[in-house]
């Protein structure tokens, strides 16, 4: 079951969609549905389209405003959540968010009355963001009008319905462009038990603790009960961040586990089915980071340097930067028996707290983590410079004038004795200085100054996912693949398999759903005589791209010669009904009728 779901998201990006008339690959912002009947449990249907809709448009030659970014940007905004805006809200909405598409709806239900089931009707519109008018297409009477996309069928059926409310925005937006059917986006849609997935978006809705907890449980359950060996990842993610925010941590821990060990399955199965990796990094790496945490908070610092480490690079978060080297410092200074180990840390938490103040130069909670790391690495000089631009921005910090006067103090600094009376007038409460004094004396340390590391708010990882998943497509970028697929032709073409296999290796780097990459990396293959490598990649680019014909003719002809009529026959049918017309598809179909004769 585990493998069907990985089939079901892997599905979603074999869709191949044509810019054509359309000029520039479009981005779609997705709002809540309304609800215009008068039974408010039925809220979470709303949500529940645009969360689905913002995934299964996630298709190659579309960008899509995820559901979480669109309420980022709707917070920003100060646009209500618990309300739908109104269509020149909305309008400001997309725009704030680069959509140059934006998709609305409305829903109704009918209640189930005796056998007969609750029924969903649904209808939806596109609007052109930059134009602020609707999508609108020319029928064969002449007349030009907004498509009809409604739908209705049972409540039970939702899933079913998106998949179905997805292939035709895609339909209206470029219906020359559609290589798979509607089938085909039902199957990608329903990848989660209905049931669990109703569970899942009533606990997003739910304010009350114990009932939204009870909504994550329930949707963990159910989607075990229909899949033995998955793990209802979203949910999980969920239900950590419920009990992390009420510091339970081994329940949080427990649910974040959950969520790694989701991915870590997906990541076997794609590298066993020899597929690219479609799993969910943005979940995993949060899930890491919260463990991390967590361990952070309960003074197990190796732990959590072992869980934060190897996603310091991959994020490139100031969040992170100033958490692994808050903590990383933090485990110096706790290390009493090992001074090379001690000094290694510190200079690891040194490294990530500069980059995370060179990052974010106007965090002061950042730069006092870097000031006091690089007091403790004995550079005064700089520690100096940096505790002087927080008092600036923060006179009263009590705490950053205690460590610049021992800053100045170690530099034999005139001035030393008057910031210690600023630190003395500052730090009165509770005798702190005089604590912070005691220890100075016995020590020469400050092990009460506390690294300062907020908890980070969820919004740092949707900001990685809009810096990592860029909602403008990069025009060079665009242009250097396609000059890199000309010249692998090109080379192909002249024999030279070598350089055509470097370009090509260039181009899958940053375009790996490149199917016409594939399909000369088979051709180079079959002409080298290595049938094996061929057919896998021939089958990569029908995955990617099933519409590309030569890609059936060859693996049909690699089929005959291995004497497989069954897959020859297979492939000569399937290259038919791409093109009827085309002669080697002609040519390969005699052969195949022959094949088994």
């Amino acid at each position: 079951m585990l493998k069907k779901f990985l089939y079901a998201l892997l599905f979603i990006s074999s869709f191949v969609i044509s810019t054509g008339a359309q000029g520039n690959t479009d981005t779609v912002m997705i709002l809540p549905f309304e609800n215009t009947s008068d039974k408010p449990e039925f809220n979470w249907v709303g949500e529940s389209f645009a969360l689905s809709l913002s995934e299964l448009l996630k298709v190659p030659g579309i960008n899509v405003v995820s559901n979480d970014q669109r309420k980022m940007i709707q917070q920003r905004l100060r646009i209500p959540l618990t309300s739908l805006p109104s269509l020149a809200t909305s309008l400001k909405l997309a725009r704030e968010g680069n959509a140059t598409l934006l998709v609305v709806g409305s829903y109704n239900i009918l209640p189930a009355q005796g056998d007969t089931a609750a029924t969903l009707f649904v209808k939806a519109k596109m609007v052109r963001v930059n134009e602020g008018r609707f999508l609108s297409e020319t029928f064969a009477d002449g007349s030009n009008k907004i498509p009809p996309i409604e739908l209705n069928d049972a409540l039970g059926n939702l899933q079913t319905m998106q998949g179905q409310m997805a292939y035709r925005v895609l339909y209206f937006r470029d219906k020359s462009a559609l290589a798979y059917s509607q089938n085909d986006m039902v199957v990608a849609a329903n990848k989660v038990p209905g049931r669990a997935f109703e569970a899942y978006i009533k606990g997003l809705l739910t304010p009350g603790l114990e009932a939204r907890e009870n909504y994550f449980k329930n949707a963990l359950r159910l989607y075990t009960d229909v899949t033995p060996d998955g793990v209802f990842a979203d949910a999980a993610l969920e239900l950590g961040h419920l009990y992390f925010n009420q510091r339970k941590f081994p329940e949080a821990i427990n649910s974040f586990e959950r969520v790694i060990a989701a991915y870590q399955a997906c990541r076997t199965a794609a590298r066993n089915e020899n597929k690219i990796s479609q799993c969910n990094d943005e979940g995993f790496a949060e899930s890491s980071f919260y463990i991390g945490l967590i361990q952070w908070q309960q003074n197990n610092y190796e732990q959590a340097l072992a869980v934060l480490r190897p996603l310091a690079e991959d994020l490139k978060l100031t969040s992170v930067y100033n958490s692994l080297g808050s903590i990383a410092v933090q485990a110096s200074r706790a290390e009493k028996k090992n001074e090379t180990k001690s000094a290694a840390l510190l200079n690891e938490g040194l490294d990530l707290l500069k980059k995370a103040n060179e990052s974010a130069p106007e965090d002061t909670n950042v730069r006092f983590n870097y000031s006091v790391a690089l007091f403790l690495a004995g550079k005064l000089p700089e520690a100096t410079e940096q505790l002087r631009n927080i008092i600036a921005a923060k006179p009263q910090d009590g705490d950053a004038y205690y460590v610049l006067s021992k800053a100045l103090l170690g530099q034999n600094d005139a001035t030393a004795a008057a910031v210690d009376n600023q630190a003395r007038t500052f730090l009165t409460v509770g005798n702190r200085y005089a604590n912070l004094e005691k220890e100075w004396v016995k020590s020469k340390s400050f092990p009460d100054v506390a690294m300062r590391v907020e908890q980070p708010q969820r919004r740092d990882f949707l900001s990685v996912v809009l810096s990592r998943k860029s909602l403008t497509p990069v025009a060079t970028a665009v242009s250097e693949t396609e000059n890199l697929l000309s010249q692998a032709r090109t080379q192909f073409k002249n024999g030279s398999d070598d350089e055509a296999m470097a370009s090509l290796r260039r181009v899958l780097a940053s375009e790996p759903m490149s199917a016409e990459s594939y399909l000369i990396l088979g051709k180079i293959h079959l002409r080298r005589g290595d049938l094996d490598q061929a057919i896998s990649s021939f089958k990569t680019a029908i995955f990617w791209d099933n519409r590309q014909i030569d890609t059936h003719v060859s693996l049909g002809k690699i089929y005959l010669e291995k004497g497989d009529c069954l897959q020859v026959k297979n492939y000569s049918a399937s290259a038919m009904e791409i093109n009827p017309e085309n002669q080697d598809a002609l040519a390969l179909k005699r052969q195949a009728d022959r094949c088994s004769k």
